[in-house]
């Protein structure tokens, strides 16, 4: 087991993530050279997200040169994202931090994390073991998932006491279970049957299968990250695996402090949340996970008695709105969305300095100042953020109606005409 480790704010690994320098690192290992490129507009070096290779190599420098890990995944497995997968682990790092449940366990020292589905590429426990020292428990179904995990953990001597890859029996008659939604989940066992008798987590974590078929996990043309269906797809997506997690949760409420999950759609947080407070839960955490183009969401429950009252997490913040565009044809990417916001304002007589490299465009409009930002999601959908300038005072609702036209002129260009008939936000500025 291990013990927290002190990070020293000038170490801290949450800024190491920054833009990486692909020329600099390809100077650095040969490896990843074959994959650099140099934009003929400005010169600067780039990979391309599309090849698999590109981006398997990327991952194994990047876990070389900020967390001196050694890590390879063979063809075809899901290849992640190192600062979308760090940021997770740093989100964990505050909620144990924090005082917001007791910590029970008698050493204060030890942090034991359970991680569902571990897969080949055993990120979590690797990301977890070498920043902070923390000890795992990783599990998967698949023989080439165990088996290179358990390569990726040998390969790392220096932290491979601390991460166990545990082996989960599949029967799948025994693991049907409805939904609300009408879906039934039919995968493997997730925590119950898994966990064993007795023992104790701090946390524990997922990945989930996102999607309900792989036509749909396809959608997005721009990048390759990999992923067979045992990772990628389930019946009833994230949501229906999600909810097998609650289930599961009830029945081991002594065994973690905290159940977590990430999340791919915003839209599922309500349901979530919902049924997180229909089994009984003490606190419910959400957050989002931002980096580049890219945003996720997560959630965190415990069956814990809270050590003070808690705000409710799901507030939407004032001024900013949000939704999503879902169902994007594959021809269109986040740049394309900006471009037609830009164009949106533009008609209406709006002026706009749009940010091509941070995917956001601001918008002043009879004295209204605010600002407009893509972010990628899952493949296929983009999130779409409104916020207002800080300090800027608005006719209530003025902010809600120029969101409303612009998502139902977005929805009806990128999506098939489907055009929604609310915000996600129930917060109108």
């Amino acid at each position: 087991m291990g013990k927290k480790k002190r990070r020293r704010e000038e170490e801290d690994p949450r800024k190491s993530y920054s833009v990486p320098d692909f020329g600099v690192l390809a100077s650095l290992y040969p490896s990843f050279e074959p994959y650099v490129f140099y934009s003929p507009a400005d010169g600067s070096p780039k990979i391309n997200w599309k090849d698999f290779n590109a981006t398997r190599q990327l991952t194994s420098v990047l876990l070389l040169h900020h967390h001196s890990l050694t890590w390879w995944i063979p063809d075809g497995q899901l290849c992640p994202t190192v600062p979308n997968r760090a940021n997770y682990i740093h989100w964990l790092e505050d909620l144990l931090s924090s005082d917001i449940i007791p910590n029970y366990h008698r050493d204060q020292n030890i942090v034991k994390g359970f991680d569902i589905g571990t897969g080949a590429n055993c990120i979590y426990p690797l990301l977890g073991a070498s920043l902070l020292g923390w000890s795992f428990v990783g599990t998967d179904v698949t023989g080439i998932a165990l088996e290179w995990a358990e390569r990726n953990v040998k390969n790392n001597p220096q932290i491979s006491k601390l991460i166990e890859i545990r082996k989960v029996d599949f029967e799948e008659e025994s693991t049907n279970q409805n939904t609300s939604n009408g879906e039934s989940y039919s995968g493997p066992p997730i925590l119950l049957g898994v966990v064993k008798t007795d023992e104790k987590f701090d946390f524990c974590m997922c990945n989930p299968p996102f999607f309900v078929t792989m036509d749909e996990a396809g959608l997005n043309p721009n990048t390759s990250c990999g992923g067979t269906p045992a990772e990628m797809v389930c019946p009833g997506g994230e949501q229906a695996f999600i909810s097998r997690m609650i289930q599961d949760s009830v029945q081991l409420k002594q065994s973690f402090r905290w159940f977590t999950s990430m999340v791919g759609k915003k839209s599922s947080l309500k349901n979530l949340t919902s049924k997180l407070r229909e089994v009984g839960v003490t606190v419910v955490k959400t957050t989002e996970f931002v980096q580049g183009q890219t945003s996720r969401w997560g959630i965190a429950w415990s069956f814990i008695p809270p050590s003070k009252k808690i705000v409710s997490s799901h507030v939407a913040t004032k001024n900013i709105l949000t939704f999503m565009l879902e169902g994007i044809h594959r021809q269109f990417c986040a740049f394309h969305v900006l471009q037609s916001v830009e164009s949106f304002f533009k008609e209406s007589g709006a002026s706009c300095i749009l940010n091509a490299a941070s995917f956001y465009i601001d918008v002043i409009s009879n004295d209204l100042h605010f600002r407009i930002t893509v972010f990628e999601q899952i493949p296929g959908t983009l999130l779409v953020r409104g916020s207002l300038k800080p300090g800027e005072i608005v006719v209530p609702g003025l902010l809600s109606t120029i969101f409303l036209q612009l998502e139902d002129a977005l929805k009806k260009e990128f999506c098939s005409g489907k055009v929604s008939t609310h915000l996600l936000d129930s917060n109108h500025a």
